[in-house]
């Protein structure tokens, strides 16, 4: 699914390149253009870029801020309006000083609107890029087959390049935009600074994907280090999907005595990043006994609802007093509850498998998480909900189903 079973043009050395971006506004495309560049000069190359976003104000002082500082050479202008004749100019110019890669930023609009779609069809027409590449945010999910089709009606593009794989979004929306160009995702951006910049590769990004990571690994984790007279209990409420302030306690707690539980919780997706961010430990563990410290103020019935409307304001003023903390940090603290109740419900309907009986449940459980991620009209080709269980079935385990989204890898 993420190989269109034909590679992406390869800039070469020493030969004259022309890549042209493009994108929605917003998606990150021109700090993409830079860091592409900058991937490119440490490489090796000798990259240059052009600035024909006329229609975003400050879109060529972004990029003259950010070429600047990679030490990249830039054209654009001030005064003229028309990105079509820019772009020629800053080709040409930059081909007869030897760049070998001149990269076009281009204007970052709507998909509705013709004028963008027009603008970037005669941008294309007056460079002739080698190779177009389409910007796309990773948290535009399944919008993004549209999008990307839209875009390939009228530029023929020829990779994909996913920003902001940093957030929480996963990048499902990849998927759509392979299916809708049939061109490989090449680089995925993964923070704000130049070098926050990697070359994809499909297996890690298919386990981010799926966010459930292995679940026989997790069950197997479950049997072997929760002592097993508080398995069923574990299971059950992992089962029920339900997430009450007093679990969250109690795994502050095993977290903190770094228990047995908390290494099943640092393979839950989400809640040992949220928690214990590698690197901040310290810090972390502070928030968590600042916390427990204001559940200590809870009664019994808040503790164990899972009704969020209960906590009114008169509730968290009285914690806040008994805690000695202040009313925002109460905020914060259900906050945190919150985001961990999300992961939590990802469990919901998890049928308990006896040990050692795991195919059959990560296979059930991937499928389910699958048909989410998913775009629609994917999830149709292949036959719906059974068609991919099936499929996985076929595949025989969920480590085959990884090794499946390979493609050419």
């Amino acid at each position: 699914m993420l190989d269109p079973g034909k590679p992406s043009f390869i800039p070469k050395k020493g030969k004259t390149s022309v890549v042209m971006f493009v994108g929605l506004q917003g998606s990150g495309k021109t700090t993409t253009c830079t860091k592409y560049a900058y991937y490119h000069q440490k490489k090796g190359w000798r990259p240059a870029l052009v600035c024909a976003d006329t229609f975003r104000a400050g879109a060529f002082d972004q990029l003259k801020q950010n070429a600047t500082k990679a030490k990249i050479p830039f054209y654009g202008s001030y005064t003229e309006s028309d990105p079509v004749k820019i772009a020629a100019e800053g080709v040409e110019r930059f081909k007869e000083e030897n760049y070998d890669l001149i990269i076009v930023d281009t204007s970052g609009r709507h998909k509705q609107e013709a004028a963008l779609f027009e603008e970037m069809r005669q941008v294309s027409e007056a460079t002739k890029p080698d190779l177009v590449i389409f910007v796309m945010d990773s948290s535009i999910g399944q919008a993004a087959f549209d999008q990307a089709q839209a875009f390939k009606q009228s530029v023929s593009v020829g990779a994909v390049i996913v920003t902001k794989m940093d957030g929480h979004a996963k990048g499902g929306g990849a998927l759509s935009a392979v299916a809708a160009t049939k061109s490989p995702v090449i680089f995925i951006g993964t923070g704000e600074h130049m070098d926050e910049f990697e070359v994809f590769d499909v297996k890690p990004f298919v386990s981010r994907l799926l966010g459930m990571g292995d679940l026989s690994a997790f069950m197997d984790k479950i049997h072997e280090v929760v002592p097993m007279d508080q398995q069923p209990e574990l299971l059950q409420k992992l089962s029920d999907g339900h997430f009450t302030l007093r679990i969250m306690y109690e795994q502050f707690q095993s977290i903190l005595k770094m228990g047995p539980i908390s290494q099943v919780f640092s393979m839950l997706p989400g809640f040992r990043a949220e928690l214990m961010p590698k690197g901040h430990e310290k810090e972390s563990s502070a928030k968590i006994k600042r916390y427990m410290t204001m559940m200590d103020s809870m009664t019994n019935e808040e503790l164990d609802s899972t009704n969020p409307k209960l906590m009114n304001e008169s509730r968290m003023m009285r914690i806040a007093r008994g805690s000695g903390r202040l009313v925002r940090e109460v905020m914060d603290m259900l906050e945190e509850y919150k985001r961990l109740a999300k992961v939590w419900s990802k469990m919901k309907g998890l049928k308990i498998p006896k040990k050692g009986d795991m195919n059959a449940l990560s296979r059930n459980m991937n499928a389910q998480h699958m048909s989410k991620v998913l775009p629609p009209q994917m999830l149709k080709q292949i036959g719906g909900m059974g068609g991919l269980q099936s499929l996985m079935k076929q595949m025989g385990s969920t480590k085959d189903m990884m090794g499946m989204f390979g493609g050419g890898d």
